[in-house]
């Protein structure tokens, strides 16, 4: 089995962040919070319920490498040209599946041209996936630039 890319961790990490909330929280724990597109999340984008106990960044982390080898299972599955390519492309589609879901990749047009190997329409269309609660996000917007960057590196 491939092992999920330092740079997918990097960036899911980097995107995501370790949100510590309340303040008031003398153990430092992260609280589940609200994503900018609607969703219940904790730690590094980790989908939860609404009462999710806090936990740890050590607990965070476990969350993440959980995810990132489910979006990397997925990834490989419906990209499977991925797995003779660069390190760096496997890395930014394993980021937006973790980001989006797999049944985004599943049924997109970004999934047809990574198996095409069309490197440069592939970035494109990783700019198409800037929507969160149908308002363009910034941070999408940014994140998607990242990913697009990785994708095209040989």
């Amino acid at each position: 089995m491939i092992a999920v890319p330092q740079a997918a961790v990097e960036l899911a990490k980097r995107f995501e962040g370790f949100h510590l909330v309340p303040k008031s929280d003398p153990l430092r724990r992260a609280h589940p919070y609200i994503c900018p597109a609607g969703y219940h999340t904790i730690g590094f984008g980790h989908l939860c319920k609404p009462d999710h106990p806090p936990i740890t960044e050590a607990e965070a982390e476990a969350y993440l490498t959980h995810d990132l080898v489910t979006a990397l299972t997925a990834t490989l599955r419906y990209c499977p040209v991925l797995a003779t390519e660069p390190e760096q492309r496997l890395a930014a589609i394993v980021d937006f599946t973790f980001n989006l879901g797999a049944g985004r990749l599943q049924t997109s047009t970004l999934r047809r041209r990574i198996n095409q190997m069309d490197w440069s329409s592939a970035a494109q269309e990783l700019q198409r996936w800037v929507y969160g609660g149908g308002k363009v996000l910034p941070g999408l917007v940014t994140r998607r630039h990242a990913e697009a960057v990785l994708l095209q590196r040989t």
